[in-house]
């Protein structure tokens, strides 16, 4: 007779099964959609890696993106402690734009944006005068409270460094509506394909201008092609939020999912400096 604790372990494997599947499945898909990152970023990183890498800056997607393709891994999911507080009372936003929000920032003046986290918070100075269409679109969907209340929904801790936010839907599929140019590709920052340690840039679906509401924000540096939108620096106390968050981990094994830690953005703005 299959005992309460056997029958409870059964089912914890078939779940695990039943999501790997699904993980499998969603690999073959970002292989297919990312074909051309990948190759660029095969120079930089190893195969497994590099499939992994572009699943994880997809966003704003019509299709699923939330368990893109990862390493192969032995490891059993494991779950750490999580460091952070109960997010504050509040649903995510469900509104969106047919068009992107007309200019109503000044080019020439310095933007700073403040995520008030349920791990900290994220201090991003923003880069108005080289990526003047992403900071206005932040300053304009701050001011309507579309990050409050959203988590971030992907950790990667392998290959690239990055905490990924920004979509209130927490799958990797949310986006404004509208989407954005890319800007600021020639940054001198990045070199040598590398996204440096404190860098905030935008996700994408992989093609160019695709950029939507999904952000990443850089706690190592992560060799990735110059492809993604860097919109500004974080600060001190930012990197060390996201420290806490990095070390919290993600629950795959894979160094590639959900993490660990309950992230939540309570309130987002920015504010003219």
């Amino acid at each position: 007779m299959v005992s309460n604790e056997q029958r409870r372990r059964q089912l914890a494997r078939e779940k695990f099964e039943r999501q790997q599947q699904r993980r499998e499945e969603a690999r073959r898909k970002a292989r297919r959609r990312n074909a051309v990152i990948a190759a660029a970023l095969a120079v930089v990183l190893a195969a497994g890696v590099t499939a992994y890498a572009t699943g994880a800056l997809s966003g704003d997607d019509k299709k699923d993106t939330t368990d893109a393709a990862a390493p192969e891994t032995s490891k059993a999911p494991s779950k750490g402690p999580d460091p952070c507080a109960k997010p504050a009372p509040g649903s995510p936003a469900t509104k969106t734009w047919k068009s992107e929000p007309e200019m109503g920032i000044d080019k020439s003046a310095a933007y700073a944006m403040d995520l008030k986290t349920t791990c900290g918070t994220i201090d991003v100075k923003l880069d108005a005068a080289n990526a003047p269409h992403t900071v206005n679109s932040f300053n304009f969907l701050a001011g309507e409270g579309y990050f409050d209340h959203t988590k971030c929904h992907r950790l990667t801790t392998a290959g690239i460094y990055v905490l990924q936010c920004g979509d209130p839907k927490g799958t990797g599929q949310g986006g404004p509506g509208y989407t954005l140019p890319d800007e600021n590709l020639k940054d001198s920052r990045l070199k040598g394909n590398v996204y440096p340690a404190g860098t905030i840039a935008m996700a994408n679906t992989g093609q160019p201008h695709t950029g939507g509401s999904q952000f990443f924000l850089v706690y190592q540096d992560s060799p990735l092609p110059p492809t993604y939108t860097p919109f500004g620096t974080i600060g001190a106390e930012g990197m060390k939020t996201l420290k806490k968050i990095a070390e919290a981990g993600e629950p795959s094994g894979a160094g590639d999912g959900a993490p660990n830690a309950t992230v939540v953005i309570d309130k987002a703005t920015v504010a003219k400096s």
